[in-house]
Formats: C-alpha cells, structure tokens, sequence
C-alpha cells in the first residue's frame, strides 16, 4: 500500500470519533456547509499549529510550550517548555516546523525570544524528538543573535523541498534596517538545515532571501513551489505578498502598492515586488495556508489567512498563474482573534484563538483550536471501505490473530496509532496469519488494501 494512502486512512479514522462533536456555528461555502467545533480549550496564546506526519497537530503557546494535540479527542500531550523563551507583549514561542524526513530525522524547528545579558534577541534551534518517551530535547542553535523588540518580531518558518529553511523576521521597531542588507531584521531568511548559508543564496554569504518587510507572520508554499506571505502594516496597508527570490518588498519607503509618486520611483529603482492585496483599514493578518481539498469545494486553490485585529478568517481564491487575488471573502467572524491555522489531509481546517495574548477579550475557553470541516464530504478511501469486509480473530489477540479476506491478493498491513506501519504481507488466498510476535501490547490498525478498495480495523494486542 502507498504511504501517502494509507496515511489518509489512518487520519480518517483517528479524526472519525469527533465528527459529531457539537457544532458551534455554521456558514455556507458555495453548497456545502462547513460547521465550526472546537477540539481543545484552555490554552495561553497559541502560536503555530503543524499537521505533524504522525497524524497529530503539533503547536506552540507563546509562553514556550510545545505540544501534539489528538485530534479525535482534543488531548494536549506536552513534549517541552522551553525554560530560556522571553514572553512580552508580541515576544516569546513563535513559528515551528517539522523535518520533511522526520521518520528518519526527527528534528522540530522552533524560533523564540530570549533575553541576553538584559538584551531581547531572537534564535532559530532545532531540537530533537524521542518518540518513545514524548519528549523534545537535545537544542541546536543555528541562527541566534538577531536584534529583537517586544514587537514586530515575526517569525513564521517554512521548510522548502530543497531542504532549506526560510524565517520571516520583523523590522524589531526599527524600519530603517528592513532596507540595510546587512541586517537581519526585516527579511526573510534563507538557511541550509544545519544553520548554515546557502550557496546559492541571492547574496553570496549572507542569510537574506528577500527585504523590505515589516512583520511577516505569514509564509506558505504550493504544490507548484509558489511562495507567498502575509505582513503586518502601519495603521494601514497589511499585505500578501507572493514571495520571489531577491526581491525587495518596500517597506518603509513604500506601504502597500507602489501608488504614490516617491513610491513608484523606489519601486522602480529597487526591484520591488508589489503585494497581491492590501487591506486599509489593517486587520493584522497572521497565519497563511492554501486549502486545495475537495471536502470544501469552494475554497479550492485560496490562501486562508487567519486575522488577529480583524478577528476573522479571510479565503482568497488565486488565478491560474498564481499572480492575482481574485476575491476576499471573510468567514469566523464570532471568535475573537485568529492567529494560527493547519489544514488535515482529509481537508478540515483547524484554527487557533489567540485572545490570551493581551489584545483580546478571552472567553471561558480561550485560547482554544477550532475545527472547520464540511460534515457531508466523505473521502474516497471510506467510500471505498464499504466494499472491503475482513474479520479479525480472535481480537484481543496474542501472538497471532487470523484473517478472513474478501478477496484474492489483498495486502495486509499493521500500524501503530501513529501511522507507523509495523508490519505488511501480501495474501494470494482469502485466510492470512498475522505474527504479532515482539509487538507492544496495545492498540494497532490493521490495513487490508484489494482492488475494491481499502479498510482498516482496530486489533488489541495483549
């Protein structure tokens, strides 16, 4: 069975027993209707929220706690709170990211502030997973140093195919350096994985990507390699921006389109690169992601940027070339301030409050993880479900549990609650014999993939 299938199996049945959680709202998108639950309450300032492979959420609170959140039952699973993170104001746990290869190399990439002989600064570190114990541990600092105020400290992370990374950083109130290349405030990085400078960076020896920004807290990237990012302005002009490698995005010489007469002639001057949209009055557009998935059909090929002052969720459909907005439509519009999003491989959207952070009114809940998902849709593979029938006995089992198989040539495989496959055998007949020799007691998945389609089912193992 193809990883990539298997791994949508499995979320759909670990996301299958909160479906009918209680609905809070509902809005229509074109002739679904998308309900609005939430998965987990009580948490300080959430920051980021990662689909992780593993089939969890992973998140970070700015006080410096990270986490994997369940997302069949909302459970908060702490892995570390980093002891030397400076909360203040904007300061603090920001931006994560996984390793693409994190079955192999099972590294989380985190930035943060922290306080240096009575300075506030700012570092990109990796640390280490250990699966078995639920720890993180192990840090790596790659890029430390940066300049850093309690405001307009960014910083989103985005790891590329390549195997780099890119880190949005603020102008730390000091717009003036956004434009000096030899600063790292007010850019987006580019680093090699092991914190060093990529070669074929715009500059050779230097970690910049692009300049000219302000606050970044937005960054994501297509299928297609598209990159794009959301950005914080003044009192007006919030940005997304389409990110292009070298390119100068303004600011402070220019806020929002290259419209007026000192404006244009910077932009023409300086390889600016004008955002896709603007909004005045700003609505402090934080998290971006793209939403490509058939359960929520009309908000195919749209960034979803969650909006803190805006308090609102705001679907942006793209053109064919990637080089246009064609519309703004606002969603979620009851919950207060928005700041981090992830998007599941079964296409629900999972949205993050952030009314604990000192600018909001919190509800009784707050801060808290909302799900987004169109009740109605149901993937292929569980369509297909229907039509694989397989009995397991005797279940709880020991050293071996029996198959009985509705078909000739099925291929059988058993998982760990983490998506991990453990074990697989391909069945010529329609009884097999599963070895759970050497296996954990505990609870597994089994797979059975036929021409009809694929099922899985829970086994004990005691």
């Amino acid at each position: 069975m193809k990883k990539s299938l298997l791994t949508t199996i499995l979320a759909g049945n670990m996301l299958a027993a909160r479906a009918q959680a209680p609905a809070l709202a509902t809005f229509p998108v074109g002739t679904a209707t998308v309900t609005v639950s939430e998965l987990t309450p009580g948490l300080a300032t959430l920051w980021e929220l990662v689909w992780g492979p593993d089939n969890f959420i992973w998140a970070t609170e700015r006080a410096g706690r990270i986490s994997r959140i369940n997302p069949s039952t909302g459970a908060v699973l702490p892995l570390l709170t980093i002891a030397d993170v400076t909360q203040n104001n904007e300061s603090g746990l920001l931006g994560m990211a996984l390793h693409p290869d994190f079955a192999t190399q099972p590294y989380v990439y985190v930035v943060y502030n922290y306080t240096e002989e009575g300075t506030l600064k700012e570092k990109l570190v990796r640390l280490t997973y250990a699966a078995a114990a639920g720890t993180l541990g192990a840090p790596l600092v790659l890029l430390g140093g940066i300049v850093a105020t309690t405001n307009h400290s960014g910083s989103r992370l985005l790891i590329l195919p390549d195997r780099t990374i890119l880190m949005t950083t603020g102008d730390a109130l000091q717009a003036s350096e956004a434009q000096n290349r030899a600063s790292l405030n007010g850019k987006i990085l580019r680093l090699n994985l092991d914190g060093s400078i990529p070669a074929d960076n715009p500059t050779p020896g230097s970690y910049v990507y692009t300049l000219g920004h302000r606050n970044p807290q937005g960054l994501v990237q297509l299928a297609n390699s598209r990159i794009y990012s959301s950005e914080h302005g003044p009192s007006n002009d919030d940005e997304i921006n389409k990110i292009e490698r070298g390119r100068n995005y303004g600011w402070p010489a220019v806020e929002g389109l290259c419209n007026l007469p000192a404006e244009a002639a910077f932009c023409a001057a300086n390889n600016v690169r004008a955002p896709l949209t603007t909004w005045t009055p700003t609505i402090a557009p934080a998290a971006l992601k793209y939403y490509d998935h058939p359960a929520i059909p009309g908000w195919r090929g749209s960034l979803l940027v969650a909006a803190l002052g805006g308090k609102r969720l705001v679907q942006m459909p793209l053109d064919a070339a990637g080089a246009a907005i064609t519309a703004r439509n606002e969603f979620l519009t009851d919950f207060g301030r928005l700041r981090s999003l992830c998007v599941s491989p079964d296409g629900r959207v999972y949205v993050g409050t952030s009314n604990r952070d000192g600018r909001g009114i919190p509800a009784a809940s707050d801060d808290r993880i909302l799900v987004l998902e169109n009740r109605a849709y149901m993937p292929t593979a569980n369509r297909n479900a229907a039509a694989v029938k397989f009995d397991i006995f005797p279940n709880p089992a020991h050293q071996q549990a029996n198959l009985t198989l509705p078909a000739p040539g099925a291929h059988v495989t058993i998982c760990d609650m983490l998506g991990r496959r453990l074990r697989e055998q391909s069945v010529a007949g329609l009884t097999a014999t599963l070895d759970l020799a050497g296996l954990p007691p505990g609870r597994y998945l089994v797979a059975v993939a036929t021409a009809a389609g694929t099922a899985t089912k829970p086994l004990s193992v005691e």
